[in-house]
C-alpha cells in the first residue's frame, strides 16, 4: 500500500514514517502543501494523510483542490486543534476522516486502515501474478501450495514489483521507494535484495521472473 504524507514537523514526519514503514506502507513524506499538491498529482496512492496547518497551502486547501480536480483518493486529516470548524470544513470538503494531534500511533494505524477500506478500488489482502500469490497482511508469498514469510524489505520490493507488473522501475525508484529518501544504503542493495527475490521463486516453482534491463530497470513478468 502507498501513502502520501505531508506533515511540517519533521520529527513527527520521521517518527510516522518509521511506525507506517514498519507495517509494511511504502510512504512518500513531503513538508508542505504545494509539495503534498504537487506529488498527489504526479503519483497514484492509495491514501493520504494531511496535517491541516502546513506552510504553503492548508491540508484543506490541498483536499479542496484535489477534490475539484475529480481527485477521489481517500484523505485522512490530521489537526492539532480539535476546532469542530476545521473539521467540518474537512468532512464537508471530501475528508474521509481525521485525527486529532497528539495521538497514539495505535490509532493513526487504525484510522489508515479505515480510510483505506473505503477506496473506490479495492485492492485485496491477497494479490496474484501467474501462479504466485503476496499476501499483503501477513508477508507470505505463496506457490504451487507452498509458502514462506518475506523479511520486511523483500516484501516490499516484491509488493512494487507485483503491483507494477509488466512495466520497469528503475533501481533508484526501488531504492527510494523501499529504502526511503532519506537512506544511507548504497545502490546495490537493490541487486542483492532482487537476488534474494529471484531465489524465493525458483524456490517456489514460480512461473513468473524478475527481468532486468540495463539502464532502464527491473520489472515482473510471466515466464514464456
Amino acid at each position: 500500500m502507498k501513502l502520501l504524507y505531508a506533515e511540517d514537523e519533521k520529527d513527527m514526519s520521521e517518527a510516522v514514517v518509521d511506525i507506517l514503514n514498519y507495517h509494511n506502507y511504502t510512504v512518500d513524506a513531503v513538508y508542505d502543501g504545494e509539495d503534498a499538491l504537487s506529488f498527489a498529482k504526479m503519483e497514484h496512492y492509495d491514501g493520504i494523510i494531511l496535517d491541516i496547518m502546513m506552510p504553503k497551502l492548508s491540508g484543506l486547501e490541498v483536499l479542496k483542490r484535489l477534490r475539484e480536480s475529480g481527485d477521489s483518493t481517500p484523505v485522512l486529516l490530521l489537526t492539532a486543534k480539535s476546532d469542530t470548524s476545521d473539521i467540518i470544513e474537512g468532512l464537508d470538503l471530501g475528508a474521509d476522516g481525521y485525527l486529532v494531534k497528539p495521538f497514539n500511533m495505535g490509532e493513526l494505524l487504525a484510522r489508515v486502515r479505515a480510510m483505506l477500506r473505503r477506496r473506490e478500488d479495492f485492492i485485496p489482502d491477497i494479490f496474484s501474478v501467474g501462479n504466485v500469490s503476496l499476501n499483503m497482511q501477513t508477508c507470505e508469498i505463496s506457490a504451487n501450495g507452498v509458502s514462506l514469510t518475506l523479511p520486511k524489505l523483500e516484501y516490499k520490493m516484491m509488493e512494487l514489483l507485483m503491483l507494477n507488473k509488466g512495466a520497469y522501475l528503475s533501481t533508484e525508484d526501488l531504492l527510494t521507494k523501499v529504502w526511503g529518501y532519506d537512506t544511507d544504503a548504497e545502490i546495490g542493495i537493490v541487486w542483492v535484495y532482487i537476488s534474494y527475490l529471484r531465489k524465493r521463486l525458483a524456490s517456489l516453482g514460480a512461473d513468473v521472473e524478475i527481468k532486468a534491463k540495463r539502464n532502464i530497470g527491473y520489472k515482473l513478468e510471466a515466464v514464456k
